[in-house]
């Protein structure tokens, strides 16, 4: 609601002292209802009617003001228009992410958690999933369904994949699920945490592909590498926690990213990782234009109408059951 000509309310100021002035003991006239000889009950009716009567008069004036004034109604329309990003998540799945460095749950948990709330913020982007450990597959093609990809993510989970760290066989995956794409605007983002021992690709050659089809590439190394807590099954002893050494290798992942256009992450706990996803939603927004339209109505035409009909009505009660008399 809007008013094209708001000063115009300023003569409902002028409302009550007109009241007032009409009200006033010498303006006053005296006013019966119209009855024939002999009907005394119609002596007897309320005087309230005849006051809605009278008041009919002054709220026709009103809207009548009001009218003036040019109310407008308005229905907004937007349109928001967005070339989006095509963007491929790349998770290692390995055993090794069951390490309990990321307490109180293990790196995959966390990974899995904090890349959720990243595709939830990606609402104009077609998003994918692709795992790898000692071999390579895609679990969710790109979509912009998200609750599927959401489903899809959450059912990842260990012994998906043979054991081993393929990160070249990952890239590569990842990459050929992004290079049809007609989007300006494609990228991996491959989280691992260790350093690549299996595949027919090298994590090199898969940075060259990804290059080649314009892809960016933004690498995140979880963990801090050495002797790390993780969960073994112990035939004789049961589950267990043992000190594991794992080696990690971040100047791969750094030189991929740097092949790439991307950039290279390490995450030594798990509050660094929200904060990772976050640096790269913000590097890779596309523009997104808003379109607004406002289509107003005006009110004016409808409250005239409206006093109208109440000055008729007026009218007509003043000649025949509300008749004033001098």
């Amino acid at each position: 609601m809007r008013w094209d000509q708001p000063w115009f309310l300023l003569l409902l100021a002028l409302v009550p002292v007109l009241v007032w002035q009409a009200r006033r003991p010498a303006a006053r006239r005296a006013a019966v209802l119209w009855v024939r000889t002999g009907r005394a009950w119609a002596a007897r009716l309320s005087a309230l009617p005849l006051r809605l009567v009278s008041g009919l008069g002054w709220l026709a004036l009103i809207l009548a003001i009001v009218a003036l004034a040019k109310p407008q109604q308005g229905l907004k329309q937007t349109e928001t228009e967005s070339k989006g990003v095509d963007i491929v998540l790349a998770l290692d799945v390995s055993p090794s992410m069951s390490a309990l460095d990321f307490q109180p749950r293990d790196r995959l948990f966390v990974a899995k958690e904090t890349a959720r709330e990243f595709v939830k913020q990606r609402e104009h982007d077609r998003v994918g999933l692709v795992a790898f450990a000692g071999t390579s597959f895609t679990q969710c093609p790109l979509t912009l369904d998200h609750d599927v990809m959401l489903e899809l993510l959450s059912a990842i989970d260990f012994g998906m994949a043979e054991d081993g760290t393929a990160i070249g066989m990952g890239l590569a995956t990842a990459v050929a699920r992004l290079k049809e794409s007609k989007t300006p605007g494609k990228v991996i983002v491959l989280l691992t945490d260790g350093q690549n021992n299996r595949g027919a690709i090298d994590p090199l050659t898969g940075a060259e592909l990804a290059k080649t089809y314009g892809i960016r590439v933004y690498t995140i190394l979880v963990g801090k590498g050495g002797m790390v807590p993780v969960p073994v099954s112990d035939p004789v002893f049961g589950r267990r926690v043992e000190m594991v050494r794992m080696d990690v290798d971040p100047q791969s992942l750094e030189e991929i990213a740097q092949r790439t256009g991307g950039r290279f992450f390490r995450a030594t706990d798990a509050a660094a990782l929200p904060g990772i996803y976050a640096a790269i939603d913000r590097l890779e927004r596309a523009p997104v234009r808003s379109i607004e339209y406002r289509d107003y109505h005006d009110l004016g035409p409808l409250l005239l109408a409206l006093a109208a009909l109440l000055l008729l009505l007026q009218a007509v009660s003043n000649v025949t059951w509300a008749v004033r008399l001098p």
